[in-house]
C-alpha cells in the first residue's frame, strides 16, 4: 500500500460520482492540498467542469461530494468534503497506516522502486570530458546528474546503457601532443605522485596555449598533429592514443570515486573510421533534410535549413568537402537511437568499482554486442547530458532525428544544466584569490578551476576530522571509510538538489553540514534511526510486520507515514520528468518528517509496550524508505557517523 493506491481510489470515486451525477467523465487532477487543514488529497474536477458547463464550481463540488460519500464504506477514504470548489479527501489512517507500513517492512529491498519502465531501453550519455585534463568541479555536476539519472531509470526497471564519449581526435588532445612532441614537456609528471590527468591539464594544456600566443610556429604544429590523428597511421597518432588512454584512466578513477557507472566508452576515432557519417549523410539526403546550396554565402555546402526565419542554416559539409562538428554528432546520435546499422565491435576495457565490466568500441574484428549479450545502442529513449552552451546544437540534432525516426517510437532528449562556480570562501581554501567577488567561474584553458580530486580530498579530510571527534574509538580504517561516504554524499547531493537551469555556487563548508539541506544531514537522520533500533534490542522486531500501527495517531506520526508512502511515485515521476532534484527534495522532506517525529513523541521511553513497538516499526520503515532513496541518489546510508 502506497499513496498510489489512495490516489487511484480517489480517482475511481470521482469518476463514478461524475457518471452517477450525469456529468461528463473528464481528465482531472488529484494532488496533495497546500495546507494540511484541507485534508490529505484534493480534486479540481469541479473547476474544470465549471468552465465547460458554465456552472459554479462550488455547486458541482457539493453535488459530487454528496455522490461520493455513500461509496466510502470499506475504502481508505474517511471523508469527502466540498471547499471553495475543490473536493477535499481525508484518509482513514487507522486502515491506511497499517497497510502502508506493513508493505514497506515486507519489501525492504525493493520498496519504492516501481516497474514503470517495463524494461524499456534507455541510453544515457554523460561525462564526455576531453581527454586532456582532469575533471574540475564543474564536470562533477555532469557526472553526478548522469549517474543519478541512470540510477533512477534502473530503479524504475528501465534497461539502461550508459555511454561515455571520448573525443580522442579533437583539438584539445592535439594541444597535449604538441606540448610533449614539440614544446619540450616531459611525458612523465615532474612532481612525484602527481596524477597524469592533473599534469596534462594543469601544466601542459595551460602552458601550451600561452606558447601558441607567443610562438606561431608551435601553433602551426597543431594542424599537423590533428591531420596525423585523423589519418590514424603515424607514430604521432599512436602516441596521441597512448596519451588519451593514460588521461582517460585517471579521469575514470575520479568518476569512480563519485560512484559513477558506465557501460561503454565510445571513441571518436572509431566513429570517424567506421564511416558512420557517410551512412547517416545518405539518410539525411534521402529524407530531404540535407540541402545542397548552389548560391549565396553557403554555395557548394550541404546545410540543414534553419527552422525559424531568423535562424541561420547550419552547415554540415563545407564547400571543400570537410564535415563540420555537427556532422560528427548527428550520426553518433542516430547510432544511439538505432537508426543506422551498428558498425562497431566491442571489447572489455576494464573492471569498475562496482564489479561490472566496462566495454569500449573497436573497429577490429572481435566481440560484438550479440556475443557479449548486450545491446549498447537502439535506445527507445536517448538522453544526452551536456551543459546549456550546447543547447542550440542539441536542438538541431533532435529536430533532425525526429525527421528520420521510425514512427515516433524513438525519442532523443538533451538534458542541459548550468555552470558550477565556487564560493569566495571555497576558492580561498584552494588558494585562489578572487578579490572581492562572491564566487568564481572556471576556465580550463586559462587554468582557473579546481580539480574534482582536490574537492573530494578536501571533503574527505574535513569529514574525517568530524567523524573522529564524534567517534574517538573508531579505527583509522573505519574513519576513512565513513569519511569517504560522507564526502561523496556531500558533493552528490549538493549537485542534485539544485535546479538544472540555475548556476550552482559550491561551498565546501556548507555541503558538509549535518544540519540543513545537505547529504550528510540525510545520512545522519538514517544513522539516528539505526541507533534507536540498536538501543531497543533490534532483534525483537527483526522480520516482524504485524505491529499495532493503527495506534499511531499523533500528527507527526501520520506525517511521517504519509512521506514514506510517496516514494514509488516520486521515483516514477523523477524518471518521467528527468528531474533528479525531485528525489533529493523528497529525501530531505522525509528526513525532516522523521526528525520532527523523533522530537514530538517518545519511542524508547514510551510506557505503552504496544505503542512503543509500533513506533519502532515506524522507525524501521523510515530507515528502509530513506536507505532506498539514498541508494538511487548514489549515497550510502550509514549506521554510524
Amino acid at each position: 500500500m502506497t499513496l498510489r493506491i489512495l490516489l487511484h481510489e480517489v480517482r475511481e470515486l470521482v469518476s463514478s460520482a461524475l457518471t452517477s451525477a450525469g456529468y461528463p467523465v473528464i481528465e482531472f487532477d488529484v494532488s496533495e492540498p497546500p495546507q494540511h487543514a484541507f485534508g490529505d488529497l484534493s480534486c479540481n474536477v469541479a473547476f474544470l467542469l465549471s468552465k465547460h458547463l458554465k456552472k459554479p464550481p462550488t455547486k458541482i463540488a457539493t453535488e459530487l461530494a454528496e455522490a461520493i460519500r455513500p461509496r466510502l464504506q470499506g475504502s481508505y477514504i474517511l471523508s469527502a468534503d466540498p471547499a471553495g470548489g475543490y473536493i477535499n479527501f481525508r484518509a482513514n489512517h487507522a486502515r491506511l497506516s497499517p497497510a502502508t507500513l506493513s508493505h514497506v517492512l515486507s519489501n525492504p529491498e525493493n520498496y519504492g522502486y516501481p516497474n514503470s519502465g517495463q524494461d524499456m531501453h534507455i541510453v544515457i550519455e554523460h561525462t564526455s570530458i576531453n581527454p586532456n585534463k582532469a575533471l574540475h568541479v564543474g564536470h562533477m555536476r555532469n557526472v553526478i546528474i548522469g549517474d543519478t539519472l541512470y540510477r533512477i531509470m534502473r530503479a524504475t526497471n528501465h534497461r539502461t546503457t550508459v555511454l561515455n564519449y571520448i573525443d580522442d581526435s579533437g583539438v584539445q588532445i592535439a594541444d597535449i601532443v604538441v606540448g610533449f612532441k614539440f614544446a619540450g614537456f616531459p611525458v612523465a609528471p615532474p612532481t612525484k605522485n602527481q596524477k597524469f590527468d592533473h599534469y596534462c591539464g594543469d601544466e601542459v594544456y595551460v602552458k601550451i596555449n600561452e606558447i601558441y600566443e607567443k610562438d606561431p610556429q608551435v601553433a602551426e604544429k597543431r594542424k599537423l598533429v590533428l591531420k596525423e590523428i585523423e589519418e590514424g597511421k603515424s607514430e604521432i597518432a599512436r602516441f596521441a592514443m597512448e596519451i588519451t588512454l593514460r588521461v582517460l584512466q585517471e579521469q575514470l578513477k575520479t568518476c569512480w570515486r563519485m560512484k559513477a557507472h558506465y557501460d561503454l566508452l565510445n571513441f571518436e576515432t572509431h566513429i570517424v573510421g567506421s564511416k558512420l557519417w557517410s551512412k547517416a549523410f545518405e539518410l539525411l539526403k534521402s529524407n530531404g533534410i540535407a540541402k545542397y546550396e548552389t548560391e549565396g554565402k553557403n554555395k557548394g555546402c550541404w546545410v540543414i535549413e534553419g527552422k525559424e526565419k531568423e535562424e541561420e542554416d547550419k552547415v554540415l559539409v563545407r564547400s571543400d568537402g570537410t564535415a563540420t562538428y555537427i556532422a560528427k554528432d548527428i550520426p553518433y546520435a542516430a547510432w544511439k537511437l538505432g537508426l543506422v546499422e551498428d558498425p562497431f565491435y566491442y571489447q572489455e576495457y576494464t573492471k569498475q568499482w562496482d564489479g561490472s565490466t566496462l566495454y569500449a568500441t573497436t573497429l577490429a574484428d572481435g566481440s560484438n554486442s550479440k556475443s557479449i549479450g548486450k545491446k549498447f545502442n537502439g535506445g527507445q529513449r536517448v538522453i544526452t547530458i551536456i551543459d546549456s552552451r550546447q543547447s542550440r546544437l542539441q536542438r538541431i540534432i533532435s529536430q533532425v532525428l525526429s525527421k528520420i525516426g521510425v514512427g515516433g517510437s524513438h525519442k532523443y532528449f538533451h538534458l542541459s544544466y548550468e555552470a558550477v562556480t565556487l564560493s569566495s570562501d571555497t576558492a580561498k581554501e584552494f588558494g585562489i584569490d578572487i578579490g572581492d567577488r562572491q564566487f568564481m567561474h572556471m576556465s580550463g584553458r586559462k587554468g582557473i578551476y579546481v580539480n574534482a580530486d582536490y574537492v573530494l580530498d578536501a571533503l574527505h579530510t574535513k569529514a574525517y576530522k568530524e567523524v573522529k571527534t564524534r567517534n574517538p574509538d573508531f579505527s583509522d580504517q573505519q574513519l576513512n571509510k565513513i569519511a569517504d561516504e560522507i564526502s561523496i554524499s556531500a558533493i552528490r547531493y549538493n549537485m542534485i538538489k539544485q535546479d538544472l537551469d540555475k548556476i550552482i555556487t559550491f561551498d565546501i563548508k556548507e555541503s558538509l553540514s549535518l544540519e540543513g539541506d545537505t547529504g550528510p544531514y540525510l545520512q545522519y537522520a538514517y544513522a539516528r534511526s539505526q541507533r534507536i533500533l540498536e538501543k531497543s534490542e533490534q532483534s525483537i522486531i527483526a522480520g516482524k510486520t504485524d505491529f499495532a500501527f493503527d495506534r499511531l495517531t499523533n500528527e507527526s506520526e501520520i506525517a511521517l507515514i504519509k512521506e514514506i508512502a510517496k516514494l514509488d511515485l516520486v521515483v516514477e515521476n523523477a524518471a518521467k520528468s528527468l528531474c533528479p532534484k525531485s528525489l533529493a527534495r523528497y529525501a530531505y522532506n522525509l528526513a525532516m518528517a522523521f526528525n520532527l517525529f523523533y522530537e514530538k513523541v517518545p519511542v524508547l521511553r514510551e510506557q505503552d509496550n504496544e505503542v512503543r513497538m509500533a513506533r519502532l516499526g515506524l522507525v524501521k520503515a523510515f530507515g528502509i524508505a530513506l536507505k532506498n532513496t539514498l541508494e538511487v541518489l548514489g549515497i550510502t546510508a550509514l549506521d554510524r557517523m
